[in-house]
């Protein structure tokens, strides 16, 4: 809603019987110009209403070339059947931009976020710890880690979101269509898990990258290739999955909860407006998109924070040759169950927006290859005796 009154509603409350524009054939008694009172006089509402037209024109382009690009495309690929190996393709490919794109956008979140992981001591907050980044190191300095995030995200996000979609069908397949429906939560989840276990072994090694790059002040590698030679160097290919099983217990509770409450989210958002999904249009349901996953985001955070810390702390800490029971007993010593939790509040905004983006972007992505949007499905039809 603008912030000023319609021109009708004006028009009504203070009584002119002539209409908009044109010449007034009988002016009233009180000797008005010969034409209506006109809008240019009043600054404020021909600004806003010449603003709003101007956004629905865009808003309408937009579209249509958004549209014409998505015909060009399916036209190139052919028609994509559902479940088909174009189909895991596409997903894959949208997964890929999804998570990728997102975290990398997000790298000044979380270069602060996981030094005060590593250090709750060294920013006071989020915005004292931009500033002092920015005095120190300029502008590179508070995007440090973009590379290895970019890479290692999108190659977890094609893993991820790629993997759900067939291990999704591949398991309600083998339960039935009765059983997938009344079980769904549990496949979701069950699905979710085996590809955030594939996915992971892709992100694992960027990981370690990006959090040794972000919690050394100079970062100790000039970018992502510097860092994959240092560390084999020095440690061997297993310097780069030390950090493996802590970031199965950060990653695959956290998709699982992304995964299996969006799908959930979403349904009842459906269920609670009228009519049914197909009823409304692609930017309506790619908006749902958004909200489901944002609300998930948030979901994610919680469950998965402790993990996160984990993470960052070990690939900070741990000594060559020490084992993950050691590193972990010694951290947690260190910091308690109070540090676990450091950070929380601004994991949960950055995972909130980026999961709401992820789950916009794979779902725009689906449409403009001619593919239908991700939850809210109907049940299976009922069988008649």
């Amino acid at each position: 809603m603008t912030l000023f009154p319609n021109y009708d509603t004006l028009q009504h409350t203070f009584g002119s019987p002539y209409s908009r524009g044109g010449p007034q054939s009988n002016p009233n008694a009180s000797g008005p110009t010969p034409y209506q009172a006109r809008l240019e006089l009043y600054p404020a509402y021909s600004v806003i209403d010449d603003a709003k037209n101007k956004a629905q024109k865009l808003s309408a382009e937009a579209t249509k070339e958004f549209e014409v690009a998505s015909q060009k495309a399916q036209a190139k690929t052919g028609h994509i059947d559902l479940y088909s190996g174009k189909y895991y393709a596409a997903c894959t490919f949208g997964g890929m931009m999804a998570c990728g794109l997102t975290h990398a956008a997000l790298t000044p979140l979380d270069l602060v976020k996981t030094r005060r992981q590593v250090d709750a001591k060294l920013y006071k907050s989020n915005f004292q710890g931009w500033g002092l980044i920015y005095r120190t190191e300029g502008i590179r300095g508070i995007f440090t880690g973009w590379s290895p995030t970019l890479i290692g995200y999108s190659m977890q996000g094609a893993f991820k979101y790629g993997w759900y979609e067939y291990f999704k069908k591949t398991y309600s397949d083998m339960a039935g269509p009765e059983a997938a429906y009344k079980y769904k939560t549990a496949l979701y989840l069950s699905a979710s898990a085996s590809a955030e276990f594939l996915a992971d072994l892709a992100l694992c090694p960027f990981e370690a990258i990006k959090v040794r790059m972000q919690t050394t002040i100079p970062a100790q590698y000039k970018g992502t290739m510097d860092g994959f030679r240092q560390i084999v160097g020095a440690e061997g290919v297993g310097g780069l999955y030390k950090g493996l099983y802590p970031l199965w217990g950060r990653q695959i509770p956290y998709t699982m909860m992304k995964f299996a409450s969006f799908e959930t989210i979403v349904e009842m958002i459906y269920d609670r407006l009228p009519g049914t999904k197909n009823d409304y249009s692609k930017a309506s349901q790619t908006g749902v998109s958004f909200v489901g996953g944002y609300l998930a985001g948030i979901l994610c955070a919680l469950v998965s924070h402790p993990a996160d810390v984990m993470v960052s702390k070990l690939n900070a800490y741990r000594k060559p040759g020490e084992s993950f029971g050691t590193v972990t007993s010694r951290i947690y010593a260190d910091i308690g169950f109070r540090g676990l939790w450091n950070g929380l509040p601004v994991r949960i905004v950055m995972i909130g927006t980026l999961t709401g983006m992820q789950w916009m972007i794979y779902d725009y992505f689906k449409i403009f290859m001619g593919l239908p949007t991700t939850g809210g499905g109907a049940p299976p039809p009922e069988k008649k005796a």
